[in-house]
Protein backbone atom coordinates (compact mmCIF):
# COMPACT_ATOMS: atom_id res chain seq x y z
CA UNK A 1 0.00 0.00 0.00
CA UNK A 2 1.96 3.15 -0.95
CA UNK A 3 2.00 6.11 1.49
CA UNK A 4 0.15 9.18 0.49
CA UNK A 5 3.32 11.74 0.33
CA UNK A 6 2.69 15.33 -0.16
CA UNK A 7 5.62 17.45 -2.14
CA UNK A 8 7.92 18.41 1.26
CA UNK A 9 7.54 14.50 1.56
CA UNK A 10 8.81 14.14 -1.86
CA UNK A 11 11.90 16.92 -1.55
CA UNK A 12 12.70 15.46 1.73
CA UNK A 13 13.32 12.02 0.15
CA UNK A 14 15.03 13.33 -2.89
CA UNK A 15 17.28 15.49 -0.80
CA UNK A 16 17.97 12.68 2.00
CA UNK A 17 19.12 10.32 -1.72
CA UNK A 18 21.53 12.38 -3.11
CA UNK A 19 22.81 13.27 0.47
CA UNK A 20 21.64 10.57 3.30
CA UNK A 21 24.39 12.83 5.96
CA UNK A 22 22.41 16.25 5.29
CA UNK A 23 21.80 17.68 8.54
CA UNK A 24 17.95 18.75 9.81
CA UNK A 25 18.58 22.52 9.50
CA UNK A 26 19.67 21.97 5.92
CA UNK A 27 16.88 19.97 4.84
CA UNK A 28 14.52 22.25 6.58
CA UNK A 29 15.70 25.53 4.66
CA UNK A 30 15.90 23.54 1.82
CA UNK A 31 11.86 22.54 1.92
CA UNK A 32 10.52 25.77 3.88
CA UNK A 33 9.81 23.98 6.98
CA UNK A 34 11.28 24.47 10.62
CA UNK A 35 13.83 22.01 11.31
CA UNK A 36 11.29 20.31 14.27
CA UNK A 37 8.97 19.77 11.73
CA UNK A 38 11.25 18.95 8.94
CA UNK A 39 12.62 16.41 11.78
CA UNK A 40 9.41 14.74 12.72
CA UNK A 41 8.86 14.34 8.58
CA UNK A 42 11.84 12.25 8.63
CA UNK A 43 11.48 10.60 11.76
CA UNK A 44 7.73 9.39 10.29
CA UNK A 45 9.26 8.49 6.61
CA UNK A 46 11.79 6.04 8.82
CA UNK A 47 9.04 5.14 11.06
CA UNK A 48 6.79 4.21 8.09
CA UNK A 49 9.38 2.34 6.34
CA UNK A 50 9.51 4.70 3.49
CA UNK A 51 13.34 5.37 4.27
CA UNK A 52 14.70 1.59 5.13
CA UNK A 53 18.48 2.69 6.18
CA UNK A 54 21.24 4.68 5.63
CA UNK A 55 23.78 3.46 3.40
CA UNK A 56 27.89 4.47 2.35
CA UNK A 57 28.21 3.45 -1.57
CA UNK A 58 31.48 2.50 -1.90
CA UNK A 59 33.07 2.97 -5.03
CA UNK A 60 33.68 -0.58 -6.34
CA UNK A 61 36.90 -0.61 -8.02
CA UNK A 62 38.71 1.87 -5.12
CA UNK A 63 38.10 -1.07 -3.45
CA UNK A 64 39.82 -3.50 -5.52
CA UNK A 65 36.86 -4.97 -6.83
CA UNK A 66 37.19 -4.45 -10.71
CA UNK A 67 34.71 -6.71 -11.96
CA UNK A 68 30.86 -6.51 -11.78
CA UNK A 69 29.24 -9.95 -12.92
CA UNK A 70 25.25 -9.79 -13.77
CA UNK A 71 24.56 -13.50 -13.47
CA UNK A 72 21.08 -14.88 -14.85
CA UNK A 73 19.35 -17.53 -12.76
CA UNK A 74 16.72 -20.33 -14.14
CA UNK A 75 15.05 -22.75 -12.13
CA UNK A 76 14.00 -25.90 -13.37
CA UNK A 77 11.55 -26.76 -11.08
CA UNK A 78 9.48 -23.96 -10.24
CA UNK A 79 8.24 -26.00 -6.52
CA UNK A 80 6.89 -23.61 -4.33
CA UNK A 81 9.17 -24.88 -1.68
CA UNK A 82 12.01 -24.69 -3.98
CA UNK A 83 10.95 -21.03 -4.76
CA UNK A 84 10.69 -20.09 -1.14
CA UNK A 85 14.01 -21.30 -0.02
CA UNK A 86 16.04 -19.54 -2.89
CA UNK A 87 16.21 -15.64 -1.93
CA UNK A 88 17.75 -16.38 1.83
CA UNK A 89 20.43 -18.36 -0.02
CA UNK A 90 21.08 -15.77 -2.11
CA UNK A 91 20.74 -12.83 0.70
CA UNK A 92 23.17 -15.46 2.84
CA UNK A 93 26.11 -15.05 -0.13
CA UNK A 94 27.97 -11.26 0.84
CA UNK A 95 29.35 -11.21 -2.73
CA UNK A 96 25.67 -10.91 -4.39
CA UNK A 97 24.75 -7.17 -3.85
CA UNK A 98 21.30 -7.40 -5.09
CA UNK A 99 18.86 -10.11 -6.30
CA UNK A 100 16.02 -9.19 -8.32
CA UNK A 101 13.09 -11.82 -9.68
CA UNK A 102 11.95 -11.82 -13.32
CA UNK A 103 9.78 -12.88 -15.48
CA UNK A 104 10.41 -14.57 -19.02
CA UNK A 105 13.38 -16.50 -19.98
CA UNK A 106 14.83 -15.93 -16.12
CA UNK A 107 14.05 -16.15 -13.12
CA UNK A 108 16.74 -14.27 -11.16
CA UNK A 109 18.96 -11.73 -12.10
CA UNK A 110 22.30 -11.54 -9.39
Amino acid sequence: MALDLDQADRTLLSLLQADGRATIADLARTVGLSPAATHARVRRLERDGLIREYVAIVDRELAGFDLLCFISVSLQLHRPKLVASLPPRIAAMPEVLECHHLTGEYDYLL
